[in-house]
């Protein structure tokens, strides 16, 4: 049985009630920044199968993960590249997914990854309660795979149903604006999505960025 919790106006219980459904391996649905997303324990496989089958997504389309502050680099990736904090300190909290290389002593299962992660810090200060409180959270989009993004709480409950435990209702996204994406797995920074960050935003910091192909 699901519960939604209306977080716009007092968000502890909601968050409470969150943070619990996560450390029982079960899944909850919160606003962030740019769509609602759907959220299980990054470091949990059956959470995150869980996940994956609720979305009809495969393990072939991994999941990204979302931190709730700069210091869990530290924590994900043996080496740290001097790129990635530094696009870090600029735009995080905010929406841009930078895909890195992650320790490999990580035990997680987070699909097919050959080795990288996606990892965002949201600016939604829900989403960052929660997490503060999890860690590391594998979050995909709150919809069926194919259906489109939901930005609405009620929307996000008609695609996914009872799959989810907890939904958080923080109101209307607005229009969906998908992360921008870079790529920092090879010696060439390159953009692999432009979204709500532009290319010439991130060049004020990465000047030798490569647009998409």
């Amino acid at each position: 049985m699901s519960t939604t919790y209306d977080v716009r106006t007092s968000a502890a219980e909601g968050v409470d009630a969150a943070v619990h459904a996560i450390r029982r391996g079960q899944l909850v649905v919160f606003r962030t920044d740019t769509v609602y997303g759907l959220a299980a324990d990054a470091f949990s496989p059956a959470a995150v199968g869980k996940l994956l089958e609720a979305k009809g997504r495969g393990r072939d389309m991994p999941t990204p993960v979302l931190v709730p502050n700069l210091r869990t680099l530290d924590g994900l990736l043996d080496v740290v590249p001097p790129v990635a904090r530094e696009l870090a300190e600029a735009f995080w909290p905010g929406a841009l997914t930078m895909v890195v290389q992650h320790a490999a002593t990580l035990a997680w299962d987070l699909g097919e990854t050959k080795g990288t992660v996606a990892l965002r810090m949201p600016l939604d200060p829900v989403a960052l309660n929660v997490l503060e409180q999890t860690g590391p959270l594998a979050v995909s989009s709150a919809n069926r795979s194919g259906l489109p993004p939901a930005n609405d709480c009620a929307e996000a409950a008609r695609q996914l149903g009872t799959a989810v435990e907890v939904y958080l209702d923080g109101g209307d996204c607005g229009e969906p604006v998908p992360s921008t994406i870079v790529d920092l797995t090879s010696d060439e920074p390159t953009v692999l999505r432009l979204g709500a960050l532009s290319l010439d935003e991130l060049r004020s910091v990465v000047p030798g960025l490569v647009e998409p192909a």
